[in-house]
């Protein structure tokens, strides 16, 4: 008897706690509902560009610190997103260019910055996604910029000289690379398609578990699983979308030799930035070729109190200076500190260019 009085506790408390659900899903619905109301006033009233990635930044950093779990932060924000982006979607709805095809890292660092409610455009090159929306085919588009664990993506920082695009966002996404096959065990795995760069940092496991199959570099981990899709013998190195879009298994997780493996993207658009609080800005210069030149070109920042949070030297290819240097600040270029450095840097330097004040990355 004394049984069946808990079971029956049991199901009393899992009907009100599903009551007391069903009832906070409704007010969810009622509240955001009422946010879309106001965000499409909001987007009907306002001159300039509807996606205004200052403003996303500092809602999803206030979101975030009022955080008390027990969602994550990731969690959260990635709620929050989503919210936004169908609000934005209301008002127009954005479309957004990467390399691809669908299924790559570049195309997941879309969807968590601009969340599902955006036109993608995937590109087979880094050169066509620039043209993408250099043209007006998209109103931006999503580039990677660099690796914790292989560095720099020299193409992405060559057409950053040349194009009329700006920096607006930074998207820092946690690259977990997996072996992707389908109805293989791992002993009859004879080639491995991925990109170079993923190739690159999975040696270690490569070299200990896969030590006789072959390593083939493609263009792209989504082109690695389709291929992987259709070849007997074959598996690819790529994410869990890649694995879900090719309908493939994955045979182990995580096998990136960095445990903290992580690749930086930039967000390019037509239209500046504005400050949100948090920001970071990004340019290119060049040094004359004489002692003490490169210190003649930082001091100004370390005057200013101007924290650099990247210099990487680069081979210029104009021929007219030997390297380009790629500095990151942290701060806006309407900061006053930034903005009087770089006053100074441009009397300084033989070239310089700005590639954009943007809030850094959020969650």
């Amino acid at each position: 008897m004394m049984a069946n009085d808990e079971n029956r506790d049991d199901r009393d408390e899992l009907t009100r706690r599903r009551a007391a659900i069903d009832a906070l899903d409704r007010r969810i619905l009622e509240i955001v509902s009422e946010r879309a109301v106001h965000a499409h006033a909001i987007g009907l009233s306002k001159s300039g560009p509807a996606y205004r990635p200052e403003r996303e930044a500092e809602v999803l950093r206030r979101v975030v610190e009022a955080n008390n779990g027990p969602l994550s932060n990731d969690a959260v924000a990635g709620i929050f997103r989503a919210i936004m982006s169908a609000c934005l979607a209301l008002e127009q709805k954005l479309s957004v260019a990467y390399l691809g095809p669908a299924g790559t890292y570049s195309h997941v660092a879309v969807t968590r910055h601009f969340g599902e409610s955006v036109a993608t455009e995937p590109c087979v090159s880094i050169d066509e996604v620039f043209r993408a929306a250099e043209a007006g085919r998209c109103d931006y588009a999503v580039v990677p910029v660099e690796n914790s664990t292989e560095g720099a993506v020299g193409r992405t920082l060559d057409l950053m000289l040349q194009t009329p695009l700006t920096i607006v966002g930074e998207i820092k996404l946690r690259i977990r690379q997996n072996l992707l096959a389908r109805d293989l065990a791992l002993h009859e795995i004879t080639r491995v398609y991925s990109h170079a760069q993923s190739l690159a940092q999975c040696v270690q496991w490569l070299a200990q578990h896969l030590p006789t199959a072959a390593r083939v570099a493609v263009a792209s981990n989504a082109e690695a699983a389709r291929l992987a899709a259709s070849e007997a013998g074959a598996a690819a190195i790529a994410g869990e979308a890649a694995a879900v879009i090719y309908g493939l298994d994955v045979i182990a997780a995580h096998i990136e030799d960095e445990p903290n493996n992580t690749t930086r993207f930039w967000v390019l658009g037509r239209h500046a930035a504005g400050p949100s609080g948090k920001d970071e800005t990004s340019l290119v210069m060049s040094a004359k070729n004489q002692p003490g030149a490169i210190h003649a070109l930082l001091e100004p920042f370390a005057r200013h109190g101007v924290s650099m949070s990247r210099l990487e030297s680069r081979p210029s290819r104009t021929g007219l200076w030997e390297y380009l240097f790629f500095v990151d600040l942290e701060g806006h270029r309407s900061d006053a500190a930034v903005a009087a450095a770089l006053a100074e840097l441009k009397q300084r330097a033989p070239f310089l260019k700005l590639l954009g004040s943007y809030p850094t990355a959020v969650a």
